[in-house]
């Protein structure tokens, strides 16, 4: 216990001592896919990326921390979206890109609103600019409601979202998942207006593919 204890305080040493390049660094040196499970957890983040079987290497963990601190500037630039920095499954550095549903939907719909369209369009820019980023999507809602009406409300407007990149010049293949979770998964207290809102949102996060870790260990990538 009292190793895991120390683990951890470790983890979160570094998470708040480190830029993202340096983070990168400091996962691929520290385990890989473990230690980045540790950090995630203390993050908040859903896993995504598929796990590359073994450490990353300290050095293209910096490379990819790097070419996700470009990545994360350019979302930033994004009307409506709230933009910060979490781990995937390997422990690498990945941007979540959260869209408030109250500005993406009217009230239980999955029809996207033309402030809506024009902040996505100029995500899909953003995605478009990172193809080697894979990109999963997933949908969420508040409590109000049954799971029943909750659960797909939630799969149906992920699916808006990532339709709608789509439709910006979004290539399919880089959209690896699009889900809903209906309400089991809230970022603030349900039982105040403020917090619900919170809830009723869109995620997209932007993650190393395998090529990308494949060139940033070759140390080509750019």
């Amino acid at each position: 216990m009292k190793t895991k204890i120390i683990s951890l305080l470790l983890c979160v040493g570094m998470l708040f001592a480190c830029n993202n390049t340096q983070k990168g660094a400091g996962i691929g040196a520290g385990g890989g896919a473990l230690l980045g499970g540790i950090i995630g957890a203390i993050a908040g983040n859903t896993a995504v990326g598929v796990a590359v079987g073994g450490a990353v290497g300290a050095g293209a963990g910096a490379i990819i921390g790097k070419k996700m601190d470009k990545a994360k500037k350019a979302a930033q630039q994004v009307e409506n979206a709230q933009v910060e920095t979490v781990k995937d499954t390997n422990g690498l550095d990945a941007v979540k890109v959260t869209f408030d549903s109250g500005i993406l939907f009217a009230t239980g719909k999955a029809d996207l609103s033309t402030s809506a369209k024009n902040s996505l369009a100029e995500f899909a820019r953003v995605l478009n600019s990172n193809q080697d980023c894979d990109v999963a999507i997933i949908g969420h809602t508040d409590n109000t409601g049954t799971d029943a009406i909750n659960q797909p409300l939630s799969v149906n407007r992920a699916n808006s979202v990532s339709n709608y990149l789509r439709s910006c010049g979004v290539q399919g293949k880089q959209i690896k998942s699009v889900e809903g979770q209906g309400s089991t998964n809230p970022v603030a207290d349900n039982s105040t207006a403020a917090g619900r809102q919170q809830n009723r949102r869109v995620e997209v996060y932007m993650y190393a593919s395998k090529e990308m870790i494949q060139k940033a260990e070759a140390g080509t990538l750019q």
